[in-house]
């Protein structure tokens, strides 16, 4: 069995897992044929539920409503790495050769170069990031408005997804009305340095209403799209929405 097909095992573990502990008997009884035996059941059940859910998170998000924020001497040290591979095999990315792709539903189709992205005007935030797996961690992130590039951009704002593409393989996409959100942010500082490999050199997402896997790095391209783009650990069946 190779490293893919482990995860995808685990996962599927998981999920059944929280099956069980979370659709009563009554739930149950509901779902013709649906037998926690049955994988595909299973997973048709799972799926519904995620999908469900994602209506409700949509419908509940709103863009007035701000993530917590806290000071300097709440910050996290040290920030913990996180990601579907560990540390040691952190991608490096060659900030001078690297460009940021940016296509769909866009006026402007080019790349970007960090120095270029660098020169927008920029923000700060220090804000929690909340990893799916049960930890918490605060930490000052610095970079440009994700609605202000969407404008630079002349973005569709009326498109549903925006898609994102990283160079350690990893994909993310999130709906329009989070991407608008004020504190949505293309981060390129991590505690007013430039990103670190580990925290996602040269560009990450720094969504502080959603959930961590939500949070791509190392971005390498964005796409504003109308067709549903999935994601790494959406693709295993984690909730898409993921947030508040």
């Amino acid at each position: 069995m190779n490293a893919a097909d482990h995860r995808r095992g685990l996962e599927r573990v998981s999920r059944r897992l929280l099956l069980r502990r979370t659709l009563s008997l009554g739930a149950l009884s509901l779902l013709t044929g649906c037998n926690l035996e049955d994988d595909d059941a299973v997973d048709r059940v799972l799926w519904a539920m995620s999908r469900w859910n994602d209506r409700v998170q949509a419908a509940l998000f709103s863009r007035a409503r701000m993530a917590p924020t806290y000071n300097e001497a709440d910050i996290t040290d040290p920030f913990p790495f996180n990601a579907y591979y560990p540390l040691e095999q952190v991608r490096r990315v060659d900030g001078d050769a690297w460009r940021l792709e940016v296509s769909g539903l866009v006026s402007e189709r080019r790349a970007w170069t960090l120095a270029e992205l660098a020169a927008l005007p920029q923000v700060s935030q220090i804000t929690r990031h909340i990893c799916i797996e049960g930890w918490s961690a605060i930490g000052k992130w610095g970079g440009v408005p994700f609605r202000d590039f969407l404008a630079r951009i002349g973005a569709d704002t009326s498109a549903r997804y925006i898609a994102f593409r990283c160079a350690d393989d990893y994909r993310s996409s999130i709906d329009m009305a989070t991407a608008l959100h004020k504190q949505t942010l293309l981060a390129l500082t991590f505690r007013d340095r430039p990103l670190s490999a580990a925290y996602g050199f040269p560009l990450k997402l720094r969504v502080p209403t959603k959930l961590g896997f939500k949070n791509p790095k190392h971005i390498v391209s964005i796409e504003v799209t109308n067709v549903y783009p999935g994601g790494f650990w959406e693709d295993y069946g984690y909730n898409w929405f993921s947030g508040s």
